[in-house]
């Protein structure tokens, strides 16, 4: 990351992984202004433009209506090609390094590797994961001239601002403290056995910034993943330890459970990522021990 203050645009502000960005940017000390559609409280000390990015005209309008000159900007709430077009029609003129956060949902979970590289030609072509590579598809085929950009594959990110759950059927789910605290078991697909890696939200927040300047992250795909490779189960045994309350776990079978919900396929498979690729790219990599990072969060909600 290029030292000093920067100038940031952040794409969204007011949500979870967004709000979390914001909060991060200005406590570093850098000029942060962000788009949101004014529906929900912005963080304190940044700048913000009212716009629906849906709407395009009004988008568009207030991106230039800034009058600002961005060291860098972050797209946190782009899910289809549509929104990617927008940045790169919009964004070289006024960006010197853009960042996409995309997900590790791209990749077809019958297809993967273990650890799953980021150059990898199986992908889903539906759905959540499938929109969000269409969004990548449009950076590696658009001409940027100027503007480097960046993207990002983040795994289950958690931390304050969000509920806590990471595999079906206890996915950020609102109910969960409730539950372990009343002693009842987690249906948990799998019995919970899936590996995984959450990453830490402040955590990608520094990553994404760590990206500006960075002349060999430019046209660079990465997956974004926490220090910790743990089974999914783990996860919900250490919100009880937080808690002081034992964990159950009852197994929903694989078969049962994609039988029902077949858009759970992404979920329901080994996540986890080599980190050596960010680091030697230069950039900030995640390293929040999964206790730590769970511990804060649980707090967060009680």
């Amino acid at each position: 990351m290029v030292g000093g203050q920067l100038s940031i645009l952040i794409i969204g502000g007011s949500g979870f992984v967004s709000g979390t960005l914001a909060r991060v940017a200005r406590d570093a000390g850098h000029d942060v202004t962000i788009v949101t559609r004014g529906e929900k409280p912005i963080p304190e000390g940044v700048r913000a433009l009212q716009a629906d990015r849906k709407d395009h005209q009004a988008f568009a309008a207030a991106i230039e209506g800034a009058g600002t000159r961005w060291d860098l900007a972050v797209d946190c709430i782009g899910y289809e090609a549509e929104d990617a077009r927008q940045d790169v029609e919009l964004l070289p003129e006024v960006v010197a390094h853009l960042v996409f956060i995309s997900t590790d949902f791209v990749f077809d979970p019958a297809k993967r590797a273990y650890p799953q590289p980021a150059e990898n030609p199986h992908f889903l072509d539906d759905g959540y994961g499938g929109k969000k590579r269409d969004c990548e598809e449009v950076l590696l085929a658009a001409d940027t001239g100027d503007m480097r950009w960046t993207v990002m594959r983040p795994c289950h990110i958690y931390g304050p601002g969000s509920q806590l759950g990471c595999l079906p059927e206890h996915s950020r789910d609102e109910d969960l403290i409730a539950t372990i605290r009343a002693g009842r078991p987690l249906r948990l697909v799998g019995g919970g056995h899936f590996l995984q890696q959450p990453i830490f939200a402040r955590d990608l927040a520094r990553l994404c910034l760590s990206a500006c300047g960075n002349e060999i992250a430019h046209r660079g795909i990465y997956c974004a993943a926490g220090p910790d490779i743990i089974e999914s189960r783990r996860y919900y045994e250490i919100i009880g330890e937080v808690l002081g309350c034992e964990v159950t776990v009852e197994e929903t079978p694989v078969t049962e459970a994609l039988e029902e919900h077949p858009e759970w396929a992404p979920f329901l498979c080994h996540r986890i990522y080599d980190l050596s690729p960010l680091r030697l790219a230069g950039l900030q990599v995640p390293n929040t021990p999964i206790v730590r990072g769970l511990f804060e969060h649980v707090k967060s909600l009680v």
